[in-house]
């Protein structure tokens, strides 16, 4: 199903479907568009980073404690920076996901997080 069926609305964007979408990504044939916004809950949610970041920075400082300051700040700082990181470039991430998985794509287009249309 490459398309649905168009309605008389002319703000609608036609819908694309995946196979579309990564055959013509790579050609220059689709342009993209990604709410930054909506994208970054999207990709903490579905990274996990959060998480990630709260275990690292708590075992940095527990590691501080315990009398090893210098690993215990490796470990703060890459948990602080992992999350920055991942938060700045959100919408790279969320058309990377996209292209490897058409569910992801499924959703973020559905949700309004990527807009995909034809370029002209």
């Amino acid at each position: 199903m490459s398309a649905r069926p168009t309605s008389s609305d002319p703000d609608e964007v036609p819908y694309i479907g995946h196979d579309e979408f990564r055959a013509g990504l790579p050609h220059g044939g689709l342009r993209i568009v990604v709410n930054p916004a909506l994208a970054r809950p999207f990709v903490i949610q579905r990274t996990r980073v959060n998480a990630m970041a709260m275990v690292a920075i708590g075992v940095g400082a527990l590691l501080a404690l315990a009398g090893q300051p210098w690993f215990g700040l490796v470990l703060v700082a890459l948990g602080i920076a992992a999350s920055r990181l991942i938060r700045a470039h959100a919408g790279k991430i969320v058309l990377h996901l996209a292209l490897r998985d058409a569910e992801i794509y499924r959703d973020v287009t559905a949700s309004g997080i990527m807009e995909v249309r034809r370029a002209e």
